[in-house]
């Protein structure tokens, strides 16, 4: 069980809605990732149109919290507007906040991303920011009112894993009581492991699991990954040393003297 913004939640795996061969194999492969928390895309799917009603309807039937983004805005004004219509359509303050800065590597704009932030927070928005994973940045995004980050693991869609371990394990060690949550990036469950063991809260992932040759099968690893990782965090993962240890020590253990 933990705690995100206000609901109280057993799987910390969050997933996307994206990029899914069919609707059908979407619905199952969330349904084998037990997670609890979807993200859809306003500007991709809008209820108020036939399409999207058909989508809205398939995400209805699960049963779970929606995390409406703004993915695709460019602009803080972009941003707001598209939360705004979020919470109306959705019935949810829930927003992940997404302002693309780059178009090459998607790296979220990070004046945008504090104005836009700063704005929805007073507008009693849950902001859930896509960042990266610099510290000011983050530090920032929390003195405005932000419970959780999202920083990244790498960018949009490349698989590449966390290419700043070190980044990651500093915004864990110094934004303690921040819920954090690694969002891009994650391109294998030994990906998501590392992140649940260097403390994190949670991944959310897309990609990974829609595109995979079986999405289904995908979701359940990523699901045991998660719940493995973590596990081991709360155990305490030992550290590592330059020189080997024996397992087994040798004091105390018999000598046979073996006669020529």
């Amino acid at each position: 069980m933990w705690q995100l913004a206000d609901e109280t939640l057993d799987s910390r795996f969050l997933i996307g809605t994206a990029l899914y061969p069919s609707p059908q194999i979407m619905l199952d492969a969330i349904k084998a990732s037990k997670s609890q928390v979807v993200t859809v895309s306003l500007r991709r799917q809008t209820p108020e149109q036939q399409g999207g009603q058909d989508f809205w309807r398939l995400l209805s039937s699960l049963n779970v919290n929606l995390l409406p983004n703004t993915a695709g805005c460019h602009s803080a004004k972009e941003a707001i507007t598209t939360a705004n219509m979020a919470r109306e359509l959705f019935n949810t303050n829930w927003i992940k906040l997404e302002v693309i800065g780059d178009e090459y590597n998607l790296q979220p704009d990070p004046f945008a991303l504090v104005e836009a932030t700063k704005e929805l927070i007073a507008q009693g928005f849950e902001v859930f920011p896509y960042t990266t994973d610099d510290l000011v940045v983050c530090e920032k995004l929390v003195e405005l009112g932000c419970r959780i980050l999202m920083p990244w693991g790498a960018p949009i869609g490349t698989g590449k894993g966390l290419i700043n371990p070190y980044a990651l394990k500093t915004l864990r060690q110094r934004l303690g009581k921040i819920t954090l949550i690694v969002d891009a990036g994650i391109g294998a469950p030994s990906h998501a492991a590392q992140a649940m063991e260097l403390g994190y809260d949670g991944i959310l992932l897309n990609t990974a699991v829609a595109n995979a040759r079986d999405p289904i099968t995908m979701a359940k690893a990523f699901e045991q990954a998660l719940n493995a990782g973590r596990l081991g965090y709360e155990a305490g993962i030992m550290h590592e040393r330059d020189l080997a240890k024996p397992s087994t020590p040798t004091l105390g253990t018999p000598f046979w003297h073996q006669q020529p």
